[in-house]
């Protein structure tokens, strides 16, 4: 992997995890469409790497709800009061909404990695992202803020997030739909769906060091990753901002649309190349 494929790649990382276009998808197809023979154990390790620089983004803009979760947590625990603080019981959500996630991807670990070798399969599971965001527009009642969120609202979204394993379903388009089809309005459940990452970036980066450090060469990736960390982190904070913004107002039906037309686009390019 060059440092210009790491930039790119780094850039389109933290531009689409939080918009809900499917990060996973757009690094599985960028490659594919301008032709980068990426290996692909380094490309797997790669993507789930540069998660650490949209984790670093999210960390920074919600610094302080973060520490304000982790303090009122951590003093509930003390004070054997683990839900009296709406802050608590938004990190012991927080954590609840996590299991799904950590159970599939434990299950599911050789398969997904499978699934991001295929351009198809990505291609096939934009469609599934596409169906959550219409779902959510179409059914979510859109009336809950935040501090209504219930454990049950918090598991479902998290059951949504253990499909955003498979590339091309959206992280935060599965969890923001899991969370409009709960009653919680667009910048709640957003709101949630970024704080719900950040467990999971934790786990999935220091699974992918490890996986690094076996590589035998890992010492030549050392740049290309750090470059890639820098973009995704510059790129996943002003996502953040700007998305904040647009749902508070606009619908996710354009997100919707344009996970259709790029999964026709994907799969017409396959089926030239197949007859080619």
């Amino acid at each position: 992997m060059t440092i210009l494929q790491s930039i790119l790649l780094g850039i389109i990382q933290g531009l689409t995890e939080f918009i809900p276009v499917s990060s996973s998808a757009h690094l599985v197809i960028t490659p594919y469409l301008l032709g980068w023979d990426i290996p692909d154990r380094v490309e797997f390790i790669f993507d789930v790497l540069v998660q650490l620089g949209t984790l670093v983004a999210v960390v920074i803009y919600f610094w302080k709800d973060l520490i304000s979760i982790v303090r009122a947590f951590l003093t509930g625990i003390i004070n054997k009061k683990p839900f009296e603080d709406p802050n608590a019981r938004l990190g012991w959500f927080l954590i609840l909404a996590t299991i799904p996630a950590v159970l599939a991807g434990a299950l599911l670990k050789k398969i997904v990695e499978q699934a991001f070798t295929s351009a198809i399969a990505t291609a096939l599971f934009l469609l599934v992202t596409a169906a959550f965001l219409i779902t959510a527009e179409r059914y979510g009642r859109k009336i809950k803020e935040l501090d209504r969120l219930t454990w049950l609202d918090a598991l479902i979204a998290g059951f949504f997030q253990a499909f955003a394993l498979f590339p091309g379903v959206s992280r935060s388009g599965s969890t923001i739909s899991g969370g409009m089809l709960r009653g919680l309005d667009r910048p709640a459940a957003a709101r949630f769906s970024f704080l719900m990452s950040v467990p999971v970036m934790i786990g999935a980066g220091g699974l992918a060091i490890v996986d690094l450090i076996q590589l035998p060469d890992y010492l030549g990736q050392t740049i290309p990753l750090l470059t890639g960390f820098i973009s995704s982190a510059v790129a996943g904070y002003l996502s953040i901002r700007w998305l904040l913004s647009f749902l508070s107002r606009r619908s996710l039906y354009g997100f919707a649309g344009y996970c259709i037309l790029l999964s026709i686009t994907v799969l017409i390019v396959v089926l030239i190349r197949s007859a080619g």
